[in-house]
């Protein structure tokens, strides 16, 4: 009796032990979703109107839905990143593709820059003037050559190499950026100087499968010169994605995002010093990166699907979506 009892008692704790494997497999599963910016900066209620509001919350979510639909799907955290970032680049709402900012010369100057998590494979081009999406170019970079970045010329003989859309100057001319040039060249003094607004777009995201994959684009600072290069091209700099730890896109004066190291030293920290998503993310933004003077945000994923945006500017244009389909849109710095 008492050995029938043993085995019963036996069998009880093999189907428990099963049971709570099963249980930690499932909570160890990654919770797939994405974040995505639009740039950061003095961004406040008093200087947007509730329309000019209310189509910046419509586009970061139709952002956010195009990547979830393909992370939904089983679809890769590159592609969910890519679809997302076309989306921003398409409208003339935010500093990248058709909204591109204008240099000096009144001559629209974009960069943009694509990782995989996985593999860590990466591409990038800098200074293209008539690429309709500067982020389909930076992945062609990755997927069909040998190289990390082009730049001007060459990248955009590339693009028509690989059959990649592009537009005439008129297409990414609009109001809003021509004028914000005409402001800062009327303020000129003998001395000439660059105007230090600055916008961005980028997405970041964790598939079904555990992969990472981070995203950025820009139409740089509006009156820039001299083939001016910010940190959004920047490997480690404005993007960065490694899958043991996160993947990172970064909004701000690029210098300093560039001097930093910004995107890879939030991984560095949370791989060599152990912390977390949110401590290493508001570390290096609001204290290592404020303490040199330098002002913008980031928009972070990790491996388990946490997710992180802080910034130390009056807002920034984010979002972010979960596995269950919950999308959350914020602006401003609550």
């Amino acid at each position: 009796m008492r050995v029938v009892q043993f085995r019963s008692l036996r069998k009880i704790i093999l189907v428990f032990s099963l049971l709570l494997v099963i249980f930690e497999l499932q909570a160890a599963e990654p919770g797939w979703g994405m974040a995505i910016h639009g740039g950061a900066g003095t961004i406040s209620q008093e200087n947007l109107t509730p329309e000019k509001e209310r189509a910046y919350r419509e586009k970061l979510t139709q952002a956010l839905t195009a990547g979830y639909n393909i992370l939904k799907e089983g679809g890769s955290s590159m592609d969910a990143v890519q679809a997302a970032i076309i989306i921003m680049e398409d409208s003339p709402l935010f500093n990248a593709g058709k909204g591109a900012a204008f240099n000096h010369h009144g001559v629209n100057e974009m960069d943009a820059s694509i990782m995989d998590g996985k593999s860590r494979n990466s591409g990038a081009v800098a200074g293209v003037r008539l690429i309709k999406n500067p982020i389909k170019l930076a992945r062609l970079v990755m997927d069909k050559s040998p190289h990390v970045m082009m730049a001007g010329e060459g990248a955009e003989v590339f693009a028509a190499q690989n059959n990649v859309a592009t537009a005439a100057a008129e297409y990414f001319h609009t109001e809003k950026r021509w004028n914000a040039l005409q402001k800062v060249l009327r303020h000129e003094r003998l001395e000439p100087r660059m105007d230090h607004k600055f916008g961005t777009v980028g997405a970041v995201a964790l598939d079904q499968k555990g992969n990472l994959a981070a995203g950025t684009s820009t139409g740089g600072m509006t009156n820039k010169r001299f083939g001016r290069i910010g940190d959004s091209p920047l490997i480690g700099a404005g993007t960065y994605a490694n899958n043991i730890t996160c993947a990172v896109s970064a909004t701000g004066h690029g210098e300093y995002f560039i001097r930093s190291v910004v995107a890879y030293d939030i991984s560095a920290l949370m791989e060599y010093k152990g912390m977390s998503l949110h401590e290493a993310s508001n570390f290096v933004i609001n204290k290592k990166l404020k303490k040199f003077g330098g002002s913008g945000g980031v928009i972070a994923i990790d491996k388990h699907g946490n997710v992180a945006m802080p910034f130390n500017t009056a807002g920034m244009y984010r979002g972010s979506v979960r596995k269950d389909g919950e999308i959350v849109v914020d602006i401003y710095n609550k």
